[in-house]
């Protein structure tokens, strides 16, 4: 007796195209897999390759770390925030920071006129890094900070915090975000030219090598590609390709590649193409595999393991029937677990309209628990090992992203394509037809362009008070008040000095911050060695 089912998903219908323009069958059978062989393919979970996860046990022993990624206001308001996330459960925290910050701007630089506490925490000087980690146990928690160009002004707020706390530095644990390169590919808040953040990314890594060995010294970043606009395959094509330009930096700087590359970790989206994906988070970890081993001859284990981090797609959130972003933040999160994440960011509901409320920011790790606890997906390593569809398709997305990273490097590799902005042209394209797709109703979006309602539904959104600029105003003029001042100024020239020769600069930095030098200040003094970047589309 037929199927119907199965005649219904015959070949001979055109097939769906996913996220990457790759693409999807109706039906998926062995010959999709022809000449495709599980030992080279596969291996074991926690072995080399990769693909099926890189640790043996996977979640069948503990689950990923549950993160939520906070941070506005005020470092006090941010705080008690922090305090409510570790009473509902979340093992690791993740610092969002305002836009002045992420900038290298203190709160009352003319610049950062009405984006004080907006986006994220402000934070000007270590004052601010001691409320914001008030009563949080320091060496239990892990925590992430979505930081780039000032990445390592943070990180030593956050060592000297912890110093203070009684915590030794080597008990330390987290991330700092540190990619600067996609900042100049799709998000912007870069402040030093390429050649000048690479060399601060190498001090990093020395720094923490030998002072704080727990931090990953680096989250390359494909999150923010894919929120501009990039498809799967070139979010891991991007992202792998500016791994390898940090890489080759670090070893250009004379560092030896086993002692550094086990701390990197990397960073990507789920959005709610599940099955798609899945493939890319398995393709991405057989292609660094491969390059890490091959490339850099890499051979600690640790050095060729691609660990990463993963958010939910804050783009596909929509502020039409924000209740429906639940479903999407599931989907998405079960995409990132089936994938093999090593840590989690459920989004909130209300994200899409505001800052999250407190009751939606609790609902996002609740939906990451019921994953670990209620459902069967934690109990076996990698459900989709031999699945034709998965199997197929992680091999299509693996070949469309290294033919990209092939034209990176035919480019001159990660920095010279971003000169000539290919990446950048590459995303904008994609994100235009994404846009062309929506508008004429090809792709769905549910409660947008399909299953639409009455806008007769009123959502009260959180609001930033607009008096946190002046009382970081305040602030700053009374540390300035009080501090000495001879002193800030000569740590500031050690600073600059450092930046000048070829001393790695985290050293005098720490000594500048310790010294009360604000976040402004530190960036400023490397802005008037290095100078700032201009992109070459804006000259």
């Amino acid at each position: 007796m037929t199927d119907p089912a199965a005649s219904k998903a015959s070949p001979s219908r055109p097939a769906r195209v996913g996220e990457s323009g790759l693409p999807i069958k109706p039906v998926y059978g062995p010959d999709d897999l022809a000449g495709w062989t599980p030992a080279s393919r596969l291996g074991e979970p926690g072995s080399y390759p990769y693909t099926r996860g890189v640790y043996p046990t996977m979640y069948t022993g503990r689950p990923w770390t549950m993160r939520q990624y906070a941070g506005f206001g005020t470092a006090a308001e941010s705080n008690r925030r922090y305090h409510q996330l570790i009473e509902a459960g979340t093992a690791g925290l993740s610092v969002a920071f305002d836009l002045p910050t992420q900038m290298g701007y203190d709160s009352d630089a003319p610049i950062a006129h009405g984006e004080v506490g907006k986006v994220g925490v402000a934070i000007d000087s270590i004052e601010d890094m001691r409320l914001l980690f008030d009563g949080i146990p320091l060496d239990q928690v892990s925590t992430s900070m979505t930081i780039n160009a000032p990445a390592a002004v943070l990180l030593l707020l956050y060592q000297l915090v912890g110093e203070e706390h009684g915590v030794d530095p080597g008990r330390l644990s987290g991330t700092i975000q540190n990619d600067v390169l996609k900042e100049y590919i799709a998000r912007g808040t870069y402040i030093y030219p390429p050649k000048a953040s690479l060399r601060l990314v190498s001090d990093i890594f020395a720094y923490c090598q030998a002072e704080l060995a727990r931090f990953n010294t680096i989250s390359i970043s494909g999150y923010h590609m894919a929120e501009a606009g990039a498809t799967p395959a070139q979010e891991i094509a991007f992202t792998l390709a500016d791994g390898i330009e940090y890489v080759q930096a670090a070893i250009d700087a004379g560092l030896d590649v086993d002692e550094f590359a086990p701390r990197l970790s990397f960073f990507f989206v789920a959005r709610t193409t599940l099955l798609e994906e899945v493939a890319k988070f398995r393709a991405a970890r057989r292609i660094w595999a491969q390059v890490m081993r091959d490339r850099f001859g890499a051979r600690n284990p640790k050095s060729q393991m691609l660990r990463f981090h993963t958010q939910t797609a804050g783009v596909q959130l929509t502020a039409q029937q924000p209740e429906v972003n639940l479903v999407r933040v599931a989907v998405q999160g079960l995409a990132a677990v089936l994938g093999g994440t090593q840590s989690l960011h459920t989004n909130a509901y209300d994200e899409a309209i505001a800052l999250p409320s407190e009751k939606a920011a609790r609902l996002a790790l609740r939906t990451q628990q019921v994953l670990a606890y209620e459902t069967d997906v934690t109990a076996t390593v990698d459900p989709f090992a031999g699945s034709y569809a998965v199997e197929a398709m992680t091999d299509e997305v693996e070949q469309a992203a290294r033919s990209l990273m092939e034209t990176v490097e035919d480019l001159g590799g990660a920095v010279a394509a971003i000169e000539k902005g290919y990446q950048k042209a590459e995303i904008e394209q994609a994100a235009y037809q994404i846009t062309r797709d929506i508008d004429g109703g090809e792709r769905v979006v549910v409660g947008v362009n399909k299953f639409v309602v009455p806008d007769d539904e009123r959502y009260e959104p959180l609001r930033v008070d607009p008096a946190i600029e002046e009382g970081q105003r305040d602030r700053l003029a009374a540390l300035r008040a009080n501090r000495d001042a001879a002193e800030v100024q000569a740590r500031l020239a050690e600073l600059r000095s450092a930046a000048e020769g070829p001393d790695n600069v985290l050293y005098p930095m720490k000594r500048a911050l310790a010294a009360r030098a604000t976040v402004g200040e530190v960036c400023d003094a490397l802005r008037e060695v290095w100078g700032v970047y201009t992109p070459a589309d804006a000259i």
